[in-house]
């Protein structure tokens, strides 16, 4: 057990190391005033990016946006020249499990019965660091699939220095009703006794236990299981009643917390919007009129779009580009544009973990294929996020007084979404985090000097 916990030890010992090498969090370096001078700059305010902008920069916070000739830099100012190059909003995912990792290369079963949670733990470390050089600055971690509460531990590794990571908002262990989440038990013999990927509960006084249990443990949202494959068939079916869902959301708002729901069937989602959730996760059963619905309660919805790629490449042979959609994939679509047409706000949240971290992009990317605008996908991750989230008086847009969450890609993602794939500088909280020098294989360097 002591070699155990001594080798667990040395490798949080390496990637603290790793996180100290690739980020300057030094006073010194934190207190300097930097200022970005981009292509052009997109401040999530408007469509158009405007060129010749820069962004300044001065303990963590945005101090001045504007044209070159306006903004001024203190003599002493770190200069950052960003050819070619746009800042936005530092992204913000809605819908990420960091204590997952893609399907194709481990069951879900597999992961929640198999990984200790202490391997799982660090492989969220290396995911989180991942996702942030990608430019995705704040995530919302929805359940940590069978790893208890250390998403709490992680978000207090990365606000502390200690790892490298995006702005966390977490949600632990999220809430099923007994008997309606893996693994199993249909599947298992019915004398084991299997670790779960949620905390279960059933009736009134177990659902508001469980929400003040997890409140208790450090969440910031309350997810949960509205509905799940539960039915006969397999189908999605609703797994609380509504006396049950509007305790929970009761006991929720009372401590200050949104509720997240997982909610598939449109059975589903509308027993989770009358008990008065913030926001719904892939809704891909969702009618019109339910959407319309949502647009007047103010409820979210996020689609994950790229989830349900995912599936279908790993599970039923769908090839990007070559194969035709699959039923799901065509299901998701048609509550996409449903969404899209009944003016439901719709934010980024791509449940990346099926897939893998720093690949965010991709769920943009399928707003934009499916009907949005560029600008209103870049919208998606980053302002309207903010708003979901609670905080878009820190984040999410380019504002002075706003926390400095930036990254620049190549290109102009306002007009081409896929620009969203070549990030070439983040920064959180006006730490940089990834240079301009840094590139992946077969990428060109930088023309401009970083001064």
């Amino acid at each position: 057990m002591k070699a155990c916990v001594r080798a667990f030890s040395t490798l949080l010992l390496a990637i603290a190391t790793a996180a100290a090498g690739a980020a300057d969090t030094s006073q010194a370096a934190t207190d300097q005033a930097i200022l970005l001078r981009p292509e052009r700059v997109w401040t999530g305010d408007g469509d158009a990016a405007h060129a010749g902008w820069v962004v300044l920069v001065r303990n963590g916070a945005i101090a001045a946006v504007g044209p070159r000739e306006k903004v001024e830099a203190p003599a002493d100012a770190r200069q950052i020249d960003l050819p070619g190059a746009t800042l936005v909003p530092g992204l913000i995912d809605l819908h990420a499990h960091l204590f997952l990792h893609p399907y194709n290369e481990t069951l879900w079963n597999d992961q929640v019965l198999k990984e200790p949670v202490d391997y799982r733990t660090l492989m969220a470390a290396r995911h989180a660091r991942d996702t942030l050089r990608a430019g995705f600055t704040t995530l919302r971690d929805l359940g940590t699939e069978g790893a208890g509460y250390a998403d709490v531990s992680v978000k207090r590794a990365i606000d502390d220095g200690l790892i490298e990571g995006p702005r966390l908002f977490v949600s632990t262990r999220a809430i099923v009703a007994t008997d309606s989440y893996g693994p199993g038990p249909r599947g298992f013999r019915p004398d084991i006794d299997l670790p779960g990927g949620a905390q279960e509960a059933s009736g009134v006084e177990e659902v508001m236990r469980a929400v003040r249990e997890q409140a208790g443990h450090g969440a910031d949202w309350i997810k949960v299981y509205a509905d799940y494959r539960i039915g006969t068939d397999g189908s999605a079916q609703p797994t609380f009643t509504a006396a049950e869902l509007r305790a929970l959301v009761e006991a929720a708002h009372a401590s200050g917390r949104p509720v997240a729901a997982h909610a598939a069937s449109d059975a589903g989602m509308r027993m989770a919007i009358e008990a008065g959730v913030d926001s719904i996760e892939h809704g891909t059963a969702g009618s019109a009129a339910t959407f319309k619905l949502m647009r007047q309660r103010g409820v979210a919805y996020l689609p994950t779009l790229t989830a349900v790629e995912s599936y279908g490449q790993y599970f039923e042979h769908y090839v990007p580009g070559q194969s035709p959609a699959t039923p799901e994939m065509r299901e998701a679509e048609r509550a996409f544009r449903a969404a899209l047409s009944a003016g439901t706000t719709i934010g980024c949240g791509s449940d990346v973990g099926v897939f893998r971290h720093g690949d965010n992009y991709r769920e943009p990317a399928w707003m934009v294929q499916l009907g949005m605008s560029a600008q209103q996908a870049l919208r998606a991750c980053t302002s309207v996020a903010a708003r979901i989230l609670r905080q878009e008086q820190r984040i999410g847009r380019i504002a002075p007084g706003l926390r400095a969450d930036l990254a620049a890609f190549e290109g102009d993602p306002s007009v081409r979404i896929d620009d969203l794939r070549h990030p070439v500088l983040v920064m959180k909280d006006g730490t940089i985090h990834r240079r301009p020098d840094e590139r992946g294989p077969g990428e060109a360097a930088p023309t401009g000097p970083v001064r």
